[in-house]
């Protein structure tokens, strides 16, 4: 495990420590308060955390990287990516049973936003059209296309979807916009290798 993996999962588990010691505290609180015959107390929004007391707590330490993987997106390079695979044909298919009623049957956007076109749309400078983005226009790297899909979709359930299903209709997304071919297959290899239209759009921050 690199030392920035190692890093990131250490961070992630203070944050689980952090939740789990206010948890703990407001039902030790609880407890007492029922135990003097008292009501428990009701933590309103935005209340400060006992700083001294979340110190006295145990930091958990021994979570597994399973644990933790729903806290991190796969990188731009494909560093992240899980095992599966999925077809432009079967994304097709899952499209339009599980994406078309929001999105659109051609992927023109309808409840949800629309999907392919507007290339080029972000460098125009006349200022009477704003910039339409989409994945064709706006994301540099097709793999922050399946990582959304995996995390944000569909809206009703979102991460309900498996990772075949996500290659599958990421290829096809990809495919309709004319990025990949017909035949595409996406997996963990393929998909860090499509060459997303606005790839070079983009400049550093220079922080």
């Amino acid at each position: 495990m690199s030392i920035t993996t190692k890093g990131a999962l250490g961070i992630a588990a203070v944050l689980l420590a952090f939740g789990a010691a206010c948890t703990d505290s407001k039902q030790e609180k609880a407890g007492t308060a029922a135990s003097q015959g008292a009501s428990a107390p009701t933590t309103q929004p935005g209340a400060q955390v006992d700083a001294r007391q979340l110190a006295q707590e145990p930091l958990v330490t021994n979570l597994s990287e399973s644990e933790l993987a729903r806290f991190f997106s796969s990188m731009p390079d494909g560093r992240g990516l899980p095992e599966g695979s999925g077809t432009v044909a079967q994304g097709e298919k899952f499209y339009a049973a599980q994406c078309a009623s929001c999105h659109g049957g051609k992927l023109e956007g309808g409840i949800g936003d629309k999907l392919i076109g507007g290339r080029g749309s972000l460098a125009a400078k006349d200022g009477k059209q704003a910039p339409v983005k989409t994945m064709e226009s706006y994301w540099p790297y097709a793999t922050t296309l399946w990582d959304y899909i995996k995390r944000a979709m569909p809206f009703s359930a979102p991460g309900s979807l498996s990772n075949d299903d996500v290659y599958a209709v990421t290829a096809y997304i990809l495919n309709q916009a004319q990025i990949v071919p017909d035949d595409a297959t996406m997996n963990k290899n393929t998909l860090p290798k499509v060459e997303m239209p606005n790839r070079n759009g983009f400049k550093e921050a220079g922080r």
